[in-house]
């Protein structure tokens, strides 16, 4: 049985100036140009996570822009992936 790459998803934790400076609105702008769904939040410990769905492809790129576009406030990025059955189906802002 062959297991569809939109079962992939990636989890991306970002440490850094990442609150409170429009991190997560910039994610979501950079999200709509790839084929993702899922969501971008704020977490207590100061860090932003990042859960999303698609081709690998995609979400590797997606992270790749976040890093590219938005340097200047992550300090560390946290990644771990997998395969699983689908949960969204769109991106929004946590």
């Amino acid at each position: 049985m062959k297991i569809s790459d939109d079962s992939f998803y990636l989890n991306a934790y970002f440490s850094g100036h990442v609150q409170g400076v429009g991190f997560r609105y910039s994610v979501s702008q950079l999200a709509k140009g790839f084929e993702v769904t899922g969501f971008v939040k704020n977490l207590v410990d100061g860090r932003v996570e990042l859960e999303v769905e698609g081709r690998e492809s995609e979400c590797r790129q997606l992270v790749a822009a976040i890093v590219d576009e938005l340097d200047s406030f992550v300090r560390k990025t946290e990644i771990s992936d997998g395969i699983r059955a689908k949960q969204f189906t769109t991106f929004r802002i946590a």
